[in-house]
């Protein structure tokens, strides 16, 4: 069995994220071979305990739209470096008036009605018949409450704590939402949204994998509600890279793996 001392710390970043951020890290480069693909991971040279990577969602530099991602080959290489934490940031579009933009807030339930990846096929790690496939029993939920906790017992200052939670909405890309999809949303209960995040903790928690969500709104996705102005789209982004990045580069640096509390059941022969 594998001990904690050799499990690994991993973050997925987003659009908001390369350039400086990467370069001050020291990264090395690993490619990844998977059932599914092959994968670009990108190990920091600043962490000497255990070993820590980041994961470029859409490529370093950027090149992938949101339908183009790997999900499935992306986990699996996670979990050939034995991930015992995984942290995922996403900046999204905030649906919820009473949440602030440009404040880090932690994600603690999922709206994914059709549970599918981007090319319509289910969002499972386990496509095909397979002695490791079972059912996820969310027990403690997708997002890891240990994980959770430890973010706030250390950047509780820094993360706006939601009292009744944070719900993110998978809505697919590559296009933006409409105004009627922003309210149908809101409607059912979802605050904040963004065309990744979901597929990525369904198929971290099938393999096992602790994970939080990271996520900071970068604009209002809802209809009545004015958004502050902006010139660019990019100008947001700097702003949700600036107001998560000491957080995430804590947790690249310090994060230590966590124990996974929901299941796979798997039926065995009696």
């Amino acid at each position: 069995m594998t001990t904690e001392s050799e499990q690994s710390i991993a973050l997925i970043l987003g659009s908001a994220f390369e350039g400086s951020f990467a370069e001050e890290l020291k990264l090395t480069s690993h490619q990844i071979n998977t059932e599914f693909g092959t994968i670009t991971l990108h190990q920091t040279a600043l962490r000497n305990d255990r070993p820590a990577y980041l994961l470029f969602r859409h490529g370093l530099p950027h090149t992938l739209l949101p339908n183009q991602i790997n999900y499935r080959a992306q986990a699996a290489a996670l979990k050939q470096i034995n991930c015992g934490a995984l942290l995922i940031n996403s900046s999204v579009g905030v649906m919820d008036a009473g949440l602030p933009l440009y404040k880090p807030m932690l994600v603690t339930d999922l709206l994914m009605p059709e549970n599918r990846l981007p090319d319509g096929s289910t969002c499972t790690i386990f496509p095909k018949p397979s002695a490791e496939h079972g059912h996820l029993l969310i027990k403690d939920g997708l997002f890891s409450s240990e994980l959770n906790r430890r973010l706030i017992r250390q950047h509780g200052s820094d993360i706006h704590i939601a009292a009744s939670g944070v719900v993110f909405v998978y809505a697919g890309g590559p296009r933006g939402k409409t105004p009627a999809e922003n309210r149908m949303w809101a409607q059912l209960g979802g605050q904040v949204n963004s065309m990744t995040l979901a597929p990525e903790v369904v198929l971290a928690n099938e393999l096992e994998m602790p994970t939080a969500g990271l996520v900071v709104g970068h604009k209002y996705s809802v209809p009545d509600v004015e958004n502050p102005r902006q010139e660019e789209i990019a100008d947001t982004l700097t702003n949700a890279r600036s107001a998560t990045e000491k957080i995430l580069m804590s947790f690249l640096l310090e994060g230590e793996p966590a124990n996974f509390q929901n299941e796979i059941y798997r039926f065995k022969d009696e």
